[in-house]
């Protein structure tokens, strides 16, 4: 039985990737330890894990992680009043497969989408 998931993606810069995830977004780091090169953060249900890539080229990268949640609007709303730059592709709207979703960039360029069921 599969129980949980939790993504890994490349960070170039483990200080930026911190202070986005937590200082941005609100997630926590997880854990007590803090590895070389490695950085585990979680928000709720959600964790998700990053590996130092120095030589991560941005526009490469394509790491994408679709994140479910029940407060789409009261999350979406509480980015935009911290002027996290929200993809400019990726505001808020009603999809035609029936979710509510958005999306944002984080610094190397790891798309995060969030959606929830309507």
């Amino acid at each position: 039985m599969l129980t949980d998931i939790h993504p890994k993606l490349p960070m170039r810069d483990k200080r930026a990737t911190k202070d986005f995830y937590i200082n941005q977004v609100g997630f926590q780091e997880f854990g007590s330890a803090d590895f070389d090169g490695y950085l585990m953060v979680q928000k709720d249900k959600i964790q998700i894990h990053f590996f130092e890539f120095k030589e991560l080229n941005i526009k490469e990268n394509y790491g994408q992680v679709y994140i479910r949640t029940n407060d789409i609007e009261i999350f979406y709303k509480s980015l935009l009043d911290k002027k996290i730059s929200i993809h400019p592709n990726g505001h808020l709207e009603t999809k035609p497969w029936g979710q509510k979703e958005f999306s944002l960039l984080d610094p190397d360029n790891n798309l995060l989408t969030f959606g929830q069921s309507i």
